[in-house]
């Protein structure tokens, strides 16, 4: 893995990560949104979210964010307490070096010490990326939506994939 630092988010991280999200959102399915969150949105998504970690590139993070992890749960009501849904998202040209990887290990590893019991992942079917990603890191297809999801003309599946969680020792 590049030099990449991980850590906690901090309410300054909103611009970069707002950004980063707002790629995604404007030119791929990644994610289904087309209005992403602005930077007061992100910050107070930092501030309730059970984990948000961001990640730094370079010594001492001098390169800037470059990529994210959270989750927050899967639905509301307390029978999916311990059923979260995580989003990663990398700045475009960060990806395929491992650094998901080491967020997903990260948000994984807070899940597992929090109790949770399994992490969901909401993928579009048109992210074969995101598909093999999850497969390589244990998580596997829980379920298929047939068009949940429209963007940029047209109708897409959502594959819901999901990862059980060993207890914390």
């Amino acid at each position: 893995m590049p030099d990449v630092t991980l850590r906690p988010a901090r309410g300054g991280d909103a611009p970069a990560i707002a950004a980063i999200w707002a790629h995604w959102a404007a030119t791929s399915t990644a994610t289904f949104t087309t209005d992403p969150p602005g930077v007061r949105a992100v910050a107070t998504l930092i501030a309730e979210r059970p984990v948000f970690l961001v990640a730094e590139a370079g010594a001492e993070g001098a390169d800037g964010i470059c990529g994210y992890a959270t989750y927050a749960p899967f639905r509301a009501g307390p029978g999916y307490a311990r059923t979260m849904e995580h989003s990663i998202h990398l700045a475009p040209e960060r990806r395929g070096q491992g650094i998901g990887a080491a967020l997903l290990t990260g948000i994984e590893d807070h899940a597992i010490r929090a109790g949770q019991r399994s992490l969901i992942g909401g993928l579009s079917a048109e992210n074969a990326a995101a598909h093999a990603f999850h497969l390589r890191h244990g998580f596997l297809e829980a379920g298929r939506l047939r068009d949940a999801g429209h963007k940029f003309d047209r109708w897409i599946d959502l594959i819901l994939m999901q990862k059980m969680l060993p207890r914390a020792a």
